[in-house]
């Protein structure tokens, strides 16, 4: 590990937007965000797969009055977004440094409003499939996470996941006003997105890869 991350790793310790694995907050949070954390009762938004967490900050600066959550397994990562939020005075974000396929054990059932999934690596390969972050198992614990009429968006690069979200979207009955785009900077669904970009983004799009963008939820 570079001196850089161990660094970077200290300070998430030491700040207390970072919630993660080792900490006593950590112990107790599940259902209990609003009253530990946040101090309030406003609807809970998370991004997954967060990096930097560009979409947490983003919809924090334009939503006061909604809190923000951004996960990722990445600690060096998720250093640069709390930091931004620390500087900023930002009481509404938060950083959730655990797999995404433990969120059961932080959330209650039906304690999050909407999920935003940002620029996720695609895994290609065949044998990656079940570690897509739209496989049906990934559904399922969406699902279970989301209060009813919640929204899951999804914005990529890459077409060849997109259209797989679409066909496992497509193979269920549960899902509702689903809406999409191959080319969001084009489209009138763009306004959705508040025209926050991440990093990755910007790196596409300059390539000359259009944005593929979706919106749905599950039925009650």
């Amino acid at each position: 590990m570079s001196r850089q991350k161990m660094a970077r790793f200290a300070e998430n310790v030491k700040r207390d937007n970072v919630i993660e694995p080792g900490k006593e907050i950590i112990e107790n949070i599940k259902g209990n965000w609003h009253e530990t954390y946040f101090k309030n009762n406003n609807d809970i938004t998370i991004e997954l797969a967060c990096g930097r967490g560009e979409y947490t900050i983003g919809l924090a600066r334009l939503f006061p009055d909604k809190n923000f959550i951004g996960v990722d397994l990445k600690g060096d990562r998720i250093w640069k977004g709390s930091g931004i939020a620390l500087e900023e005075g930002l009481p509404n974000v938060a950083f959730l440094r655990v797999h995404i396929l433990e969120l059961l054990n932080y959330f209650e059932p039906g304690e999050l409003s909407d999920i935003w999934i940002t620029f996720p690596d695609p895994r290609p390969k065949d044998r990656d499939e079940k570690r897509r972050i739209t496989h049906p198992r990934f559904l399922e614990l969406y699902k279970a996470l989301i209060k009813p009429g919640g929204n899951v968006f999804f914005k990529t690069d890459n077409t060849g996941l997109f259209e797989y979200t679409l066909e496992m979207l497509k193979e269920r009955n549960d899902i509702e006003d689903l809406v999409y785009t191959f080319d969001l900077y084009h489209s009138e669904l763009k306004p959705e997105c508040y025209d926050i970009r991440t990093r990755y983004e910007q790196k596409f799009n300059e390539l000359g890869h259009d944005i593929k963008y979706m919106r749905f939820k599950f039925k009650s």
